[in-house]
């Protein structure tokens, strides 16, 4: 069985219920190492740096 809606939604209710489907920029803070702006709880890409612990080796 398939769905069969009882009524015909109108665009307006259609439209209106899709009006929260947005995107949202990314959150970004600036890392403690180096201060450049990295995304948050992840390793900062231009020192290598989380938590002020060297995670990975900057090139």
């Amino acid at each position: 069985m398939s769905i069969c809606p009882k009524n015909k939604s109108s665009k307006a209710r259609r439209d209106s219920r899709r009006a929260n489907w947005k995107m949202t920029a990314p959150a970004l803070v600036k890392c403690s190492k180096c201060g450049e702006l990295m995304m948050p709880h992840r390793v900062c890409k231009a020192c290598g740096y989380y938590d002020k612990k060297e995670i990975i080796t900057a090139k």
